[in-house]
């Protein structure tokens, strides 16, 4: 993962007796600055002209995983480069080979994957539209890091949100803490955690427990592109009649740009080279 020196940075001086990163901020000015955040947050969402590869560490109670990820006009394919800290087998080498063949071999698998991401894109966006509205946004102090000015806001539920869909019924119950970059005017930190239980489908459907939190931290990865490097959840709930527990930990690092107009077939293709190469994962 990208070590996160701004954050350390920020945390840092707040301790420090020193002017204010940013003046003091009305609820009005407050409001319109995170807004501005998030609207930024939203272009880059449905933005899909600068493509990347990246390594994601994934982690659960069950398992850890590291993959390297190569995001195409085709949607995103992967290649998994270790598991639970260790390089893969010879014989997983062998199974992670052939699925990138089978790939390769069937256009329609890959049409399948990318049908899932646009519909997880969806709702994540359905999310990031409801933000500005469903809370409200208080000024709660400023910070320098090598980034430039912080401005660091608190939220609560706004009770004049009226949630129209499952994937914003949550956001009624969360509360929580986010930091805004000034001058770029994006979202560097956002931690939730929902302050009571939250059902869906009157509860026939299923129900968050209260306390579950999600936190998650983005950074300027070069090229004034930012993307979500770290992200956490922990949540407990009941999904029909099944309790489950989403306790989950991703970490992306090592961002380099891709053409545009780079097809799936291609990104294979890379994968294949890059591991001929040698590339190196935590565990190797």
């Amino acid at each position: 993962m990208v070590h996160l020196v701004w954050l350390a940075a920020a945390t840092a001086v707040l301790g420090k007796s020193e002017r204010p990163a940013v003046p003091a901020l009305g609820p009005a000015e407050a409001q319109v600055l995170v807004e501005r955040a998030l609207a930024a947050e939203l272009r880059t969402a449905q933005d899909a002209s600068h493509p990347m590869r990246y390594l994601l560490h994934k982690t659960s109670s069950r398992l850890s995983t590291t993959k390297e990820i190569v995001e195409t006009k085709d949607g995103a394919v992967a290649r998994l480069l270790a598991m639970n800290g260790e390089p893969l087998s010879p014989f997983a080498e062998q199974q992670e080979e052939a699925r990138l063949e089978a790939l390769l071999n069937d256009p329609g698998r890959q049409r399948h994957r990318k049908q899932g991401e646009d519909q997880d894109t969806a709702r994540a966006l359905k999310v990031l539209r409801a933000l500005p509205q469903a809370f409200v946004y208080t000024f709660q102090g400023s910070s320098r890091s090598a980034g430039g000015a912080v401005a660091r806001f608190s939220f609560r539920p706004n009770r004049n949100f009226v949630p129209q869909d499952f994937e914003t019924q949550a956001l009624t119950a969360m509360a929580g803490e986010i930091w805004v970059n000034v001058a770029e005017e994006r979202v560097m930190y956002l931690k939730g955690y929902l302050e009571q239980d939250v059902s869906f489908g009157w509860g026939i459907l299923g129900r968050l427990a209260k306390g579950g939190w999600v936190e998650i931290k983005q950074a300027d990865v070069g090229g004034g592109q930012w993307r979500v490097v770290h992200f956490k959840m922990g949540m407990n709930g009941r999904v029909l009649f099944k309790n489950r527990v989403f306790d989950t930990e991703e970490e992306e690092s090592g961002f380099a740009p891709v053409p545009a107009n780079l097809s799936y077939r291609q990104a294979i293709e890379m994968l294949r080279l890059s591991r001929q190469n040698g590339m190196r994962v935590k565990g190797e």
